[in-house]
């Protein structure tokens, strides 16, 4: 995390959202130096423009206020601060092995990719790693984990389109105990948070997963597409009311402006925001760290 590859990659991936940052907050404070009876008012409306969210904003402004501070850049510093602390970590991996992750989302968030990704990351840290095709109703979902699987040399266990996804975690769990596998990464059809009844075969994938499992699912992550932006805190408020979600996978982040959305999930859900997609490669899944993100969303373009 501290290598300064991750921090350019970061940056690069967060161009279009540091943009927008640049062109509402950092053009306020941009030749500020003083606070006037207007100030935090204004402050508040570039929030909002940055997509920081209603919530959030209204928190940090009234924190700010608070505070008696006397120079604009205070402000700013402590902004960034506060930034940073809205943001909840990562709980960790645990010590729990194999370690179970579901993956869960609506279709088109890009989430079999994001599951490939991830193995991809956990490999280079040196864990083993062996991928689930649970997604038995899109065709082409299995084919494409397997094609990843191969260019990734890890294992995956897939059937054939109709197959039951709570039967392929539990031969999951099977094989990555019989080769001692680290984590277990579980790709789950794309469906609307609407749909009562494909909410309940996700309900059955954990249940098989505990009973085999202690412990599992160990992570429930929902991958969500960043650039729907706010609209992104229904799907998360909606899937969490029927899995017990344990944090959020930001995908194409890179192609979006509205970066400021980790800020309202973190504030509404008390949701972490785990990884985040910055590109189209394959290292381009990143772990979140609310330190180098506001880092990074602040940093001038170079």
């Amino acid at each position: 995390m501290e290598n300064p590859g991750f921090l350019d990659r970061l940056k690069t991936g967060l161009q279009r959202s540091r943009e927008k940052v640049a062109s509402s907050i950092g053009a306020f404070f941009s030749g500020r130096t003083g606070i006037d009876s207007t100030f935090f008012t204004e402050l508040e409306e570039r929030l909002l423009a940055a997509d920081v969210g209603i919530a959030a904003s209204q928190r940090l402004v009234i924190s700010l206020r608070s505070m008696k501070l006397e120079t604009a850049g205070e402000v700013l510093s402590e902004l960034k601060r506060q930034m940073v602390a809205i943001l909840p970590r990562a709980s960790g991996s645990g010590s729990a092995f194999p370690r179970l992750t579901l993956f869960v989302g609506v279709n088109g968030c890009g989430k079999t990719t994001t599951v490939a990704k991830i193995g991809r990351l956990l490999k280079s840290e040196g864990k083993s790693v062996l991928l689930v095709a649970a997604d038995t109703f899109r065709a082409a979902a299995g084919e494409q984990l397997e094609i990843w699987a191969d260019r990734l040399d890890v294992p995956v266990v897939r059937q054939g389109s109709g197959a039951d996804p709570a039967a392929l975690v539990f031969d999951g769990i099977q094989a990555a105990k019989a080769r001692s596998i680290d984590h277990i990464l579980v790709d789950t059809a794309g469906r609307l948070q609407t749909k009562k009844h494909l909410m309940a075969e996700l309900e059955k994938m954990g249940r098989v997963a505990s009973r085999e499992l202690p412990g599992a699912p160990h992570a429930t992550l929902l991958v969500l597409d960043a650039t729907v932006g706010q609209n992104g805190l229904v799907q998360c408020r909606e899937f969490q009311q029927s899995v017990p979600l344990t944090g959020i996978v930001l995908t194409k982040m890179d192609g979006t402006a509205k970066g400021g959305i980790v800020f309202s999930i973190a504030e509404e859900l008390r949701l972490p925001v785990e990884y985040i997609g910055v590109g189209e490669k394959a290292e381009d899944v990143l772990p979140f760290s609310p330190d180098i993100f506001v880092e990074a969303l602040f940093e001038n373009r170079s």
